[in-house]
């Protein structure tokens, strides 16, 4: 909170962390140092090891292998309430007999503190909450009473904050201006936060760093930018955000670029954008990074690759941008997704069309991944796979 002392130097780490429930493994040896200060988010489907790696940094559940450090201070075995780390649930667990300023004391009360009144008062106005101290739990929505239990944790001033799914059960509006404050919150008071989730969109709004987890392993760790504009892997590029993966050759280079052989058109793309060192690729396009154009005419630039042929299936208008599906004369259908600027009609389904993009917006990644990795499913069925 304002005025509160940075924990300096503690930065969490996993050494070779592995977790066994029988014949299970739920986290296989991972390794990660998260430092000091960070806003850090393990993002992943449910089941990928995300929440029991959460699990084991808090104390709750005990590594079978491996190492787990808070700075200096080997916590592996360290009983939950001795750790430096506090945790915030996605269901509050507030005290419904105590009013919220009763809440957010109990911790510092059970510690001994003898500045409790102004430490509480410092906490509720971190979170916006000051002239609400004498209400109970149910006389508050669901964002505030999660920043009730938020101010509850940072209270306590812990090396490391926990935050599992804190915003899973709030609707949609107000779990969006939730992520701006805990952004906020976490920048102010400078302590390390680490989520868990598997919002995508909640792992970007808010985070540093996104650890992005696949069957206890991570799969590909960087910023938000980074993840999205150049994944390693067909998981990571199909589950944070939506991508395009078509199959395609090397056939020559162009200086500093690749010249590919895409069912029978040439493109092109830097060299430095392929991941893989074989001439089988799949080649990425984020449909937000697409041009449609009526078949036969020029782009925007002579310079963009350029796939022709392509007929409308559908066309989605969701407001902030039309969505469209255009299939491809090889049978396969690419998303497009068109902002509204207010130019311009929906195409209708049958519209034919021609595919333009920037060169340096393709990435291309090993041709026998799994073109489905990582791909959200309905009832067994991928959804968005281009």
């Amino acid at each position: 909170m304002a005025g509160t002392p940075k924990p300096g130097g503690q930065d969490l780490r996993l050494e070779d962390v592995t977790k066994r429930f029988g014949t299970f493994v739920a986290v296989d040896n991972l390794s990660l140092t998260i430092p000091s200060g960070s806003f850090f988010a393990l993002l992943g489907p449910s089941g990928c090891g995300k929440t029991t790696t959460l699990r084991m940094v808090a104390g709750l559940e005990e590594p079978t292998e491996g190492v787990i450090w808070i700075g200096d201070e080997d916590v592996t075995h360290t009983k939950p309430y001795k750790r430096p780390v506090n945790t915030v649930f996605q269901n509050y667990a507030l005290f419904p007999h105590l009013d919220i300023f009763e809440n957010i004391a109990f911790g510092l009360r059970r510690r001994g503190s003898k500045s409790v009144k102004g430490e509480v008062e410092a906490a509720l106005e971190l979170v916006e909450l000051s002239g609400m101290a004498r209400r109970k739990p149910a006389q508050l929505s669901g964002g505030q009473q999660q920043r009730v239990a938020l101010a509850r944790a940072i209270v306590n001033r812990p090396a490391v904050l926990l935050l599992d799914e804190p915003l899973g059960a709030l609707d949609l509006k107000l779990r969006r201006q939730m992520q701006i404050e805990l952004k906020r919150i976490q920048t102010e008071v400078g302590l390390t936060f680490i989520h868990v989730t598997h919002d995508q969109e909640e792992a970007m709004t808010m985070a540093d760093t996104i650890a992005v987890m696949n069957a206890g392993q991570v799969e590909q760790m960087g910023s938000p930018g980074e993840l999205y504009e150049a994944p390693n892997t067909t998981f990571v590029a199909n589950f944070l955000g939506q991508s395009n993966l078509v199959r395609a050759s090397v056939s020559g280079t162009d200086g500093d670029h690749l010249v590919l052989d895409l069912h029978g058109e040439k493109l092109s793309m830097p060299a430095s954008r392929r991941t893989s060192g074989t001439d089988d690729l799949l080649i990425g396009i984020r449909p937000e990074k697409i041009q449609l154009a009526p078949a036969g005419e020029p782009g925007s630039s002579r310079d963009r690759n350029v796939l022709p042929g392509g007929v409308v299936s559908d066309a989605s208008f969701t407001g902030v941008s039309t969505q469209y599906l255009v299939r491809m004369p090889w049978g396969q259908e690419l998303m497009v997704f068109v902002q509204n600027l207010g130019t311009g009609g929906v195409l209708r389904p049958g519209t034919q069309v021609d595919l333009h993009w920037n060169p340096e917006h393709t990435f291309a990644l090993d041709g026998s991944g799994d073109v489905n990795a990582g791909v959200e499913r309905i009832e067994g069925s991928p959804v968005g796979v281009g």
